[in-house]
């Protein structure tokens, strides 16, 4: 997160310096650079413009967070800068969450492999890329754990759950490294892929894979990243944000926050069952009845 910042301040810049104008002029360059990405010919390719939150999260938030250890902790005289004037604002993320019919209905359209990855990702709440990345030395069945590497090359460790010891005790004999495969339906040449033989899963094969499932399981608005806030959301309504934060390996528990409605869902519940009392109210034990009985007969 810091790299950014490393290359377009340097260490020699002088915080007494850094100023609105000096920041405004950093958003705007941060803002004008495009996501790169390393292809499969191994050249790196410009795509979209970076996202509000990528800038954020790249270049005002760490700066404004050195300024204030270096002034309060460092006791170094530092600029004023009014910080919240050059967080951009950020379009809130939706959170789609699967119906356990629409679950249903996704892997059955899936297979030669891919139902495998699809259901640890709606157990699990992992990122694509976690699990096209997950080898074998990161998974421990004698610990029932296991290890995946996240954005910004963060680790996090996660416990595995009877079925998804399952799911992964399934694939171990399929590739000596990557844990999750696909069964290839035709021979492709170009690829070297010979049909009916297991190869590691791609990031463009598992994105086709769902963009074939979800329609023809008649489910809407449902993209891969949706598994993972379907997990997360399921994983809140049994626990609460502190957990569902370590789940997804948020390094703010208010990033995690987005998921609350689960808790609002159950707030919901509660109060329409208060405001529906039952035709018989409870009964009192018998002490309690006695005690009442005794107490009118004395009045």
């Amino acid at each position: 997160m810091l790299d950014w910042l490393k290359r377009h301040v340097g260490a020699a810049t002088d915080l007494r310096n850094i100023n609105d104008a000096f920041v405004a002029s950093l958003v705007a360059r941060r803002r004008g650079e495009r996501v790169r990405r390393k292809h499969k010919d191994g050249k790196i390719h410009e795509g979209k413009l970076v996202s509000p939150a990528t800038v954020n999260r790249t270049c005002t938030q760490p700066l404004r967070e050195i300024m204030l250890r270096a002034k309060n902790i460092w006791k170094v005289q530092v600029g004023e800068v009014k910080f919240g004037d050059h967080l951009l604002r950020e379009p809130q993320e939706r959170v789609r969450e699967a119906s356990l019919d629409e679950e249903d209905a996704i892997m059955e359209e899936l297979g030669r492999g891919y139902e495998a990855a699809v259901r640890f990702a709606f157990l699990n709440g992992c990122r694509r890329m976690e699990i096209i990345g997950l080898e074998w030395p990161h998974v421990d069945f004698f610990s029932r754990r296991f290890t995946v590497t996240g954005k910004g090359g963060k680790s996090r460790t996660i416990p595995m759950s009877e079925e998804t010891f399952q799911i992964l005790w399934a694939q171990r004999n399929n590739h000596p490294v990557k844990v999750f495969t696909f069964i290839a339906w035709r021979t492709r040449k170009s690829l070297k892929q010979v049909r009916g033989r297991r190869y590691p899963i791609t990031e463009a094969g598992l994105k086709s894979a769902m963009r074939r499932a979800v329609p023809a399981a008649g489910v809407q608005n449902f993209r891969f990243h949706d598994t993972r806030h379907t997990a997360a959301t399921r994983v809140l309504r049994k626990s609460n944000l502190r957990v569902a934060q370590r789940l997804l390996g948020h390094a703010d528990v208010a990033t995690t926050a987005k998921y609350a409605h689960a808790l609002d869902d159950d707030l919901r519940q509660a109060l329409e069952a208060t405001s529906s009392p039952t035709r018989s109210p409870t009964q009192v034990d018998a002490d309690q009845a006695n005690h009442l009985e005794r107490k009118r007969n004395r009045d």
